[in-house]
């Protein structure tokens, strides 16, 4: 190489390790930052954190955020080593070489690079999962899994995870050969289709496979299901109960798919830690993101960013020097796995604009929960039984909020909840 052509490099190198690893960093301290900002707004506000959210012991949750936050530096910092490891060492472009001497048609040897990737990345994933599940989890009294179930749920997730790669990486690479000029067209509409895809399967297939779902057809838990459908003019035959228990003790709910297809699934540990009042809360909110079209929002929102993300792939996977940088050979699944190293910073940085979207219809959602239960206690209340139950941070610092929450902060939820629910006392005639 010229020097000219060296210098290049050397400053193509220099942008590269200050978008990644500033990211990286920046991230990093704002994760920080969050656990400080928590810890004393916590102790400023500690009579409301006490008797509004249930929280008998505000310490034992600050410590839940520092070893989760912890262990989250840790798993990001190794991560990154381990990738620039890779990249620097050459041995990303020596298995990339060797792959291609593999006796498979192009897009063959892209799935099995895809697929040994994501194994990979799983597996080095593990110790951190373990230390997660049986250490933070174990010592904050949430986890129920044996080590047995533990390693069970492992690998069928990683055989779910080389299912999915396969379909998605074959389906791409497939059209990227097809249609070489406009394969990111043509992916778009994949992933697409996939995500539509996923609101059926997830449910149906891929869930059953680590939880046991169970009808909830009779009883008074039914009675009130019933009651919120019928407020908010919904109808669904398919609720369900899933065992969350048999794995860990946090709670939450949700509502998923589309047409016949659409459920409701109530976590067995929301049933048991709520009063009905609340679980109908929680119901009405769950159902206003189909009344109120946030799912297909939503999917739009993200059908549009992924054209955005696939258009500069398009442009990155054409670059000479993004394939020199690491002596990598010029192949479309390396060109794409480089090229997501160069987006992964602008998708994070670029959450906010995502997130505000997901806030909105968040705010949303809230509102007609209260419209529907004629009040906001009882959803007030189950959001504070929640947050005490999953020894939630109550108090995010505002900029790891705008970057991180897809919902409002508690305090804030709740202000606007009771505010709603005035105003709906005010206005009711009675």
């Amino acid at each position: 190489r010229s020097g000219s052509e060296r210098r290049d490099m050397l400053e193509l190198h220099a942008v590269f390790l200050t978008v990644v690893v500033g990211t990286e960093l920046s991230f990093a301290t704002l994760s920080l930052l969050n656990v400080r900002h928590g810890a004393a707004t916590v102790a400023e506000r500690t009579e409301w954190v006490t008797e509004r959210l249930g929280v008998d012991d505000t310490e034992r949750l600050l410590d839940y955020q520092r070893a989760g936050t912890g262990l989250s530096l840790l798993r990001s910092v190794v991560g990154l080593a381990v990738v620039l490891l890779v990249l620097y060492s050459g041995l990303f472009g020596d298995a990339v070489a060797a792959i291609e001497r593999i006796a498979l048609p192009p897009v063959a040897r892209g799935v099995v690079f895809f697929v040994g990737l994501v194994t990979a990345v799983r597996i080095a994933g593990a110790p951190f999962s373990l230390y997660e599940t049986f250490v933070v989890e174990e010592q904050f009294g949430f986890n129920q899994q044996s080590p047995r179930l533990w390693v069970r749920d492992f690998l069928v997730g990683l055989g779910v995870s080389i299912v999915l790669t396969a379909i998605v990486a074959g389906g791409v690479l497939l059209t990227l050969s097809l249609l070489p000029e406009w394969w990111w067209i043509g992916a778009w509409g994949l992933f697409v289709a996939f995500s539509l895809a996923m609101l059926v399967i997830y449910p149906r297939v891929i869930a059953p496979l680590f939880y046991e779902f169970e009808p909830i057809e009779s009883g008074d838990l039914r009675d009130a299901v019933d009651d919120v459908f019928e407020r908010a003019g919904f109808a669904c035959e398919q609720v369900y109960q899933m065992d969350a228990s048999s794995r860990s003790s946090h709670s939450n709910a949700y509502f998923v798919g589309f047409g016949r297809t659409k459920r409701v699934v109530l976590f067995d540990t929301l049933i048991e830690q709520m009063d009905h009042g609340e679980i109908k809360s929680v119901l009405a909110h769950e159902l206003a993101h189909w009344k109120k079209g946030h799912i297909w929002k939503q999917l739009a929102s993200s059908a549009l960013r992924i054209g955005i993300v696939l258009g500069v792939f398009a442009v990155l996977i054409e670059q000479p020097w993004l394939y020199g940088m690491f002596g990598v050979p010029e192949t479309a699944y390396a060109g794409l796995a480089l090229g997501a190293l160069w987006i992964e910073p602008l998708l994070r940085l670029s959450a906010p604009l995502e997130n505000k979207l997901s806030l909105a219809h968040e705010r949303e959602a809230d509102s007609f929960a209260v419209e529907v239960m004629g009040g906001g206690v009882a959803l007030a209340d189950a959001l504070a039984n929640l947050t005490s139950e999953n020894l939630a941070n109550p108090f995010p610092h505002p900029l790891y909020a705008t970057f991180h929450y897809t919902h409002p902060p508690i305090p804030e939820r709740i202000r606007y909840i009771e505010s709603e629910g005035d105003a709906a006392s005010d206005s009711d005639p009675g």
